[in-house]
């Protein structure tokens, strides 16, 4: 078969491929992201053409010229090889939160691997079980990014036949991330937790994604999944079991019941709250009688995948914004000139606009113009700030819903638990500003990684804290409460 070879620029890399290659099946390694899950539409996935041809179609002519393209740019998903050529590709950094947090355990002996299965990031750790002390890391971009950023999407892609491909996909790179750890100190773990999102745990276990794709969403067999290595195709062996903990509901996964062990939020007497607003937006809420969880359509804005200049937490993208008497003062991941704007630094954003009066109570801009310089080329528009504002509101509206159900006001709630990577960088005078959460700053805890800190805790505990956890845990569908409507709505003003 005739080959061609692509050299990626400035990365020094240079690979052989066979004649009309997509370029999606194979740039999707080196930084190039596909929020769209390849359909076309976003244009996160432009590339650079510095030599050689790409044939273009008449659609991706046209989304070319709808996105105002320059003349050598070309979108990698609509793209196939069929010469050599040289394409300019940035490699961003993708910062990943791993955690190192200390927590209570009943000391046993062996070895464990915990594992956070992201949507968008995968993070694992090898566990020492007698002193709880990490021993190594392996964190990685989810390989089944090229199908898309959000969960929809990658429901979408399995409807379309690519089930298997991201099983396979997704147990391939656990599997090589143990082995990474694994050959560094030559042991037989004992244990693996996988904790992840209900869409997650569906396929990475082969299930079927049908039920996720149709109102209501109801999802059968939410239970523990139970693997061997050899099922799994994974070349070491695990001497007990390799375990992927229950999900919660339809959009609530393991990931939010291991933020719940780590929160101690069932333990607690006082209303606390846990929200993790990643790919989705997970909020669980209530204390040592009972908890209630959902789901909110969040985080296309905060990832940034439905923004013009929306980035994830890589270099490049502007992590936090502050006020310098009228000035914007950012801060760039990287400490490189700003490509985009990260969900963090998207609600400085709205909010010094706010506090500067160059938007109003509505997000509208007060200039006359569609768009607002941020730093450098990083313009927010309009319509950015309308997404900002519906994902705002959803969070919002999903917090006081969820205080009703619990027949309480949202001042009531004792301790906000901000998760995730979005937790890490949010400023919280900001996040309150904009009406987000209503609260006071002194009950905003930035939490960090609580899915990893829970399976750890998992590692040391046969199965008896999830089950107490789900014992008291139910899961309420948010977009079906008789009020949401007129709560959403009466979220999205601005004070």
């Amino acid at each position: 078969m005739k080959q061609h070879k692509i050299r990626l620029y400035p990365l020094g890399k240079e690979i052989t491929v066979n004649d009309k290659t997509p370029l999606i099946d194979l740039l999707h390694e080196y930084g190039i992201e596909f929020p769209c899950g390849g359909k076309g539409t976003c244009g996160k996935c432009r590339v650079s053409l510095l030599e050689g041809e790409i044939e273009i179609s008449e659609k991706h002519r046209q989304t070319l010229d709808r996105l105002h393209l320059s003349s050598d740019s070309r979108l990698a998903c609509m793209s196939h090889c069929t010469d050599s050529i040289t394409l300019q590709v940035e490699q961003f950094d993708h910062l990943i939160l791993a955690d190192e947090t200390e927590f209570e355990f009943e000391p046993e002996s062996g070895f464990g691997i915990a594992v956070d299965l992201g949507t968008t990031t995968l993070v694992a750790q090898l566990v020492d079980l007698q002193t709880a002390r990490i021993l190594a890391v392996e964190t990685l971009l989810n390989p089944q990014l090229k199908f898309g950023a959000d969960l929809i999407s990658r429901v979408q892609a399995g409807l379309d036949g690519h089930s298997t491909e991201m099983t396979e996909l997704i147990r391939e790179a656990i599997g090589q991330m143990i082995s990474l750890m694994l050959a560094q100190y030559q042991v037989v773990p004992d244990k693996v937790v996988i904790v992840g999102n209900t869409v997650m745990q569906r396929i990475f276990s082969g299930m079927d994604l049908v039920p996720l794709s149709c109102y209501p969403f109801e999802v059968e067999d939410l239970g523990m999944k139970t693997f061997t290595s050899e099922e799994l195709d994974w070349d070491f062996q695990v001497s007990k079991s390799i375990h992927f903990y229950p999900s919660i509901g339809s959009f609530v996964g393991s990931d939010i019941l291991a933020g719940i062990a780590a929160t101690d939020l069932h333990k607690k007497e006082k209303f606390t709250a846990l929200i993790d607003i990643g790919t989705n937006g997970e909020i669980a809420m209530g204390n040592r009688d009972q908890i209630i969880c959902a789901s909110t359509a969040a985080g296309p804005a905060f990832e940034g995948s439905s923004l013009s200049v929306g980035m994830r937490a890589v270099t490049g993208a502007i992590s936090s914004l502050r006020l310098d008497g009228a000035k914007i003062i950012s801060t760039v991941i990287g400490n490189t000139e700003p490509k985009g704007i990260c969900g963090s630094a998207l609600i400085d954003a709205v909010a010094i606009l706010r506090k500067l009066d160059l938007i109003g109570p509505f997000g509208e801009i007060g200039t006359g113009e569609d768009s607002l310089r941020i730093d450098g080329a990083v313009w927010l528009t309009q319509r950015d700030i309308y997404e900002f504002l519906l994902a705002k509101s959803a969070i919002a509206a999903g917090i006081e819903i969820l205080s009703k159900n619990l027949g309480i006001d949202t001042f009531e709630i004792e301790d906000f638990y901000i998760a995730g990577g979005f937790g890490n960088y949010v400023t919280v005078e900001h996040l309150l500003a904009t009406g987000m959460v209503e609260s006071t700053e002194e009950k905003i805890h930035k939490m960090g990684n609580t899915a990893l800190i829970g399976a750890k805790m998992f590692l040391f505990e046969n199965g008896d804290l999830a089950s107490e956890i789900l014992g008291k845990t139910r899961h309420i569908n948010l977009e079906g409460h008789p009020e949401f409507q007129d709560i959403y709505i009466g979220k999205m003003m601005l004070e």
